[in-house]
């Protein structure tokens, strides 16, 4: 069974979780969002972190407009969709994740790794295509046979 998808994006500063995630109407969710490392970008300098705090249901609305408006660097991310108005719970493993109402997972591990575990299967192809149009390195599947992630966290 397919899971979500895994691929590489450049090592450098830009709007890569805007881009990643152009296929989901972000605004449509409540998100979890780690608070890992992550900084916004200043004059091509690092400045303040990107996400400087756990949130524990950040509105779509926002997010949409912290990955659309901003440069970045990404070093790990750690962002998960819930349908608006469920409780939102920071799963841990691929099974809390199959019986929660999250919808989405995003990892970013090492500015470069991404995971994306997608429920929606019309949506995890969409997105299979539009990473595909972008041109990002080493697209594949996570599937119930490869994935080896033991913990849905980018530590």
């Amino acid at each position: 069974m397919k899971r979500g998808i895994r691929f590489q994006i450049p090592n450098e500063y830009g709007s890569f979780l805007g881009e990643i995630l152009k296929p989901i109407k972000i605004a449509d969710y409540d998100w979890f969002v780690g608070g890992e490392e992550s900084y916004l970008v200043v004059e091509n300098s690092l400045g303040e972190s990107l996400f400087p705090d756990r949130v524990m249901g950040m509105a779509g609305e926002e997010l949409q407009k912290i990955v659309d408006d901003n440069k970045y660097y990404l070093i790990f991310a750690n962002l998960k969709a819930y349908p608006r108005g469920t409780a939102i719970i920071d799963i841990e493993t691929y099974e809390d994740y199959a019986e929660s109402d999250c919808q989405l997972a995003l990892l970013v591990i090492d500015s470069s790794y991404v995971t994306v575990y997608i429920k929606d299967a019309e949506i995890r192809e969409e997105m299979l295509e539009h990473i595909k149009r972008i041109g990002y390195e080493a697209l594949d599947y996570i599937t119930d046979d490869n994935d080896v992630r033991t913990k849905l966290s980018v530590w």
